[in-house]
């Protein structure tokens, strides 16, 4: 895979997109997007994606250049693959393993959204190929309660510049269907859902090409407010909030809520919505409502 492949199908979603929203301003959230995966990095293997992104920008920073924000890695395979708290990612050939790097020059309320920017684009990457996904809070992509895809975020400092960089790290279970026992229950692929094997690399370019629109919306609704400006030029549905509530199946459902909802469930509660910055809102059994910006929820319905 290539940028002009990703940009041939950026393109294609450009037409796409110009069919609900005016053409103009399809073009400027596209311009915002720009960067991402204007670099691709493919490796046939390696431990984590986020080595490979962070030995990068170090190393750009010892050459004293820019390292080039939307710059995507990609591995074939993963040895050393880990979820939230250090648990294992099953990670083998026929998968999508990629980290896009960003150097964060955001508002924190608009950068706090990045998770859910993440999850939207590869929900939105999985109904492009027919398979019925939709996403749990904050942004695990599911079908039929077995998870298909998880995103991590991590940010790391650069050791020169002291620059904040924001590393995407997205593992989407495309052509990989054999799991270890563990993950049997829980864990699915696409190819469960469809008659013959994807183009990894036609996987791979729309799940790009989905973040660089859910990543230009995002800075172009932050461009909106920093100049006082209305968005209401968007209709609803196309703002970020809004695309992930279409998307996702949490609220309304019955759910264990903690900090590691495996290891120490902390309460239960109902759903009831996402405020503005993507956290949680939720029903105690008492009625009272309670927000969460981070943490994690096991459905129980």
């Amino acid at each position: 895979m290539s940028p002009n492949h990703v940009r041939q199908i950026i393109s294609a979603e450009h037409g796409l997109r110009s069919q609900k929203i005016p053409l103009d301003l399809v073009q400027k959230i596209f311009r915002y997007g720009a960067p991402v995966g204007h670099s691709i990095a493919v490796h046939e293997v390696a431990p984590r994606c986020m080595d490979l992104a962070r030995a990068d920008i170090i190393h750009s920073e010892q050459l004293s250049e820019s390292f080039h924000s939307g710059k995507v890695f990609i591995a074939n395979r993963l040895t050393g693959s880990k979820g939230r708290f250090q648990r294992s990612w099953h990670a083998p050939d026929g998968g999508i393993w990629l980290v896009l790097a960003l150097v964060n020059t955001m508002l924190a309320k608009y950068a706090n959204l990045l998770p859910l920017v993440a999850g939207v684009a590869c929900c939105e990457t999985v109904r492009h190929f027919g398979v019925p996904a939709q996403i749990k809070w904050v942004n695990d992509v599911h079908v039929d309660g077995k998870k298909l895809a998880g995103i991590l975020l991590e940010t790391m400092s650069g050791p020169i510049t002291k620059e904040e960089y924001v590393l995407v790290g997205i593992g989407l279970n495309v052509n990989n269907t054999i799991f270890p026992e563990e993950l049997v229950a829980s864990a699915v692929g696409m190819r469960n859902y469809l008659p013959e094997n994807l183009d990894l690399s036609e996987v791979a370019a729309v799940l790009i090409a989905k973040l660089a629109w859910n990543f230009g919306l995002l800075c172009y609704q932050e461009e909106a407010e920093l100049s006082e400006a209305s968005v209401g030029t968007l209709e609803d549905r196309s703002s970020v909030i809004q695309s992930w509530t279409s998307l996702s199946d949490t609220i309304g459902r019955r759910v264990n809520y903690g900090f590691n909802v495996v290891s120490n469930p902390q309460y239960t509660a109902k759903v009831v919505g996402v405020d503005s910055t993507g956290a949680l809102v939720m029903q105690l059994p008492d009625g009272q409502k309670i927000t969460e910006a981070g943490g994690e929820i096991v459905y129980l319905d």
